[in-house]
C-alpha cells in the first residue's frame, strides 16, 4: 500500500511539473487595456505619441496633477491643453477654470469616448454612437477633412464594434475636422467625430476617437498620418501641456507584487513557493499534528451560589438579615455609581443623590426614612421586605434609564 502511494504522489508531482511545464512557455498574452498612459508600451498605451510629441512640440510640458490646481498654482500660463483617455469627465468648478483659461486665448483639445454633459451642453454638442453591422469585422475607418491632410485617404481600426460621433452639427460655430463611417455597412454615410469651435479668444476641439493616440494606432500601416494631422491643429510655437492626470492605467504601480506578477521567471517561482507551502502543510501538517484536548472553561456559580444563601435566610424566617443585606448593598450601589458618601445623610446629600439618580429630593428622602424604619424595627415583616426590593429596583431603573 505505501508503495502504491509513493507512485500515485510521484505520478501526480510529474503531472504538475509538466502542466506548469506547459504554461511557462506559453507566450505571454498582449494586455488590451485602454490605459492612455505615456510610460505604457501596451498596444493601448499612448508611449509613441507622446514620444513623437516631445519631438514636435519642444516646449512639451507633462502635468500629473488635476487641471484645477495645476489652473490655479500657474493662472498666467498660455498655450494648449492636452486630453486623452477614454473618459474625461471634469468637476464643475474644474471645467469652469479650463473654460475661462481657454477664453483668455489659449486652446484646449480633448480626444475621449465621452465627454462632461455641460461641456457640451456649453458648446451646443451631443453625441451619439454608430454600431457596426451584425456579422462583420471590418471596423471603423476615421480621415480629416482639411484638403493639405489628404482627405481621401481613410483610415481603418477593427478593433471597435461602436464608436462616438457628434450628432447635429451648427456650421454657423462649429468647423468640421474629422469624419467616421463605418466598413461593412451597406451605406457610405459618413459622421462627424471631430470638430473645432471658437470659445472666447481661444478655441476648443473635440475627438470622439482617443484610441489615435495610442501605441496600437499609431504603429499600424499609415496610421500616423492621421495622428499628425490631428496634431497639426496645435500651434508649434506655443506650450502644450500634456494632461497625465485623467488616465484610466496607472503611471507607477505601487504594489510590490506588480514586480513579481509581472516578470515571467519570478511569477512562476513565486508560484511555485506557494505550491510547495501547500504541500508541505498538507503531508508534514498530517503527519504531526495531534488531537487538542477540550479544555472547557469553569461554570460560573455565583448566582447559585447566591440563591442558595437567600434561601436559607427566607426558609428560616429572617427577613431582617436580608433586609439589613439588601440596604447594604443598595449603599454600596450608591457609593459606587454616583460617588457619594452615604454615612452623613444630610440635605446635600439627598440633592445630590436626587439629581444624578433621576429622581425628586422628596423621593429619596421618603426612601431612606424606610430604611431607617425598617433598621430600628425587631421583625421585618414578608410584606415589608418584598416592599424593599421592590423600591430598590424601580429606584435603580430610574437612575439607569431603564425606564
Amino acid at each position: 500500500m505505501r508503495k502504491k502511494g509513493g507512485v500515485y504522489i510521484l505520478i501526480a508531482v510529474l503531472t504538475l511539473g509538466l502542466l506548469l511545464l506547459l504554461q511557462y512557455n506559453q507566450p505571454k498574452k498582449l494586455n488590451w487595456f485602454p490605459s492612455f498612459v505615456a510610460q505604457h508600451k501596451i498596444p493601448y498605451g499612448s508611449y509613441v505619441f507622446n514620444t513623437l510629441v516631445e519631438e514636435l512640440f519642444p516646449n512639451t510640458q507633462q502635468v500629473t496633477r488635476p487641471p484645477y490646481q495645476y489652473l490655479n498654482d500657474h493662472p498666467d500660463i498660455k498655450g494648449t491643453y492636452f486630453f486623452a483617455n477614454g473618459s474625461v469627465a471634469f468637476a464643475e468648478a474644474e471645467l469652469n477654470t479650463l473654460l475661462e483659461w481657454t477664453a483668455e486665448g489659449n486652446s484646449l483639445f480633448i480626444a475621449s469616448s465621452a465627454f462632461e454633459p455641460e461641456l457640451l451642453d456649453t458648446l451646443g454638442l451631443d453625441t451619439q454612437n454608430l454600431f457596426m453591422e451584425l456579422n462583420d469585422d471590418q471596423g471603423f475607418g476615421h480621415r480629416m477633412v482639411h484638403p493639405e491632410l489628404h482627405p481621401e485617404k481613410e483610415y481603418p481600426f477593427l478593433k471597435d464594434s461602436y464608436t462616438p460621433y457628434f450628432g447635429e452639427i451648427d456650421t454657423s460655430r462649429t468647423k468640421i475636422l474629422g469624419m467616421v463611417k463605418d466598413f461593412s455597412g451597406t451605406s457610405n454615410q459618413e459622421y462627424v467625430n471631430i470638430v473645432k469651435q471658437p470659445f472666447g479668444k481661444g478655441t476648443i476641439i473635440l475627438s470622439t476617437f482617443p484610441k489615435a493616440v495610442t501605441n496600437y494606432f499609431i504603429l499600424k500601416n499609415s496610421n500616423k498620418d492621421y495622428t499628425a494631422g490631428l496634431l497639426s491643429y496645435i500651434d508649434k510655437k506655443s506650450t502644450l501641456y500634456m494632461d497625465n492626470y485623467y488616465k484610466d492605467g496607472k503611471a507607477f504601480y505601487t504594489s510590490p507584487m506588480y514586480i513579481f506578477l509581472n516578470n515571467k521567471a519570478l511569477k512562476w517561482a513565486y508560484y511555485l513557493a506557494l505550491i510547495g507551502a501547500l504541500i508541505y502543510v498538507l503531508f508534514e501538517g498530517k503527519r504531526k499534528q495531534r488531537a487538542i484536548p477540550i479544555v472547557r472553561p469553569l461554570k460560573n456559580q455565583t448566582l447559585a451560589f447566591t440563591r442558595t444563601i437567600a434561601d436559607m435566610y427566607y426558609e428560616k424566617q429572617e427577613q431582617k438579615p436580608i433586609a439589613e443585606h439588601k440596604i447594604d448593598y443598595f449603599l454600596e450601589y450608591i457609593r459606587s455609581h454616583f460617588y457619594l458618601g452615604t454615612i452623613h445623610r444630610e440635605e446635600d446629600f439627598y440633592k445630590n443623590l436626587a439629581s444624578r439618580s433621576s429622581h425628586s429630593v422628596n423621593e429619596v428622602k421618603s426612601l431612606f426614612e424606610f430604611f431607617e424604619r425598617l433598621r430600628n424595627q425587631q421583625v421585618v415583616t414578608d410584606v415589608e421586605l418584598k416592599k424593599l426590593n421592590t423600591s430598590i429596583e424601580k429606584f435603580k431603573k430610574r437612575a439607569d434609564g431603564r425606564t
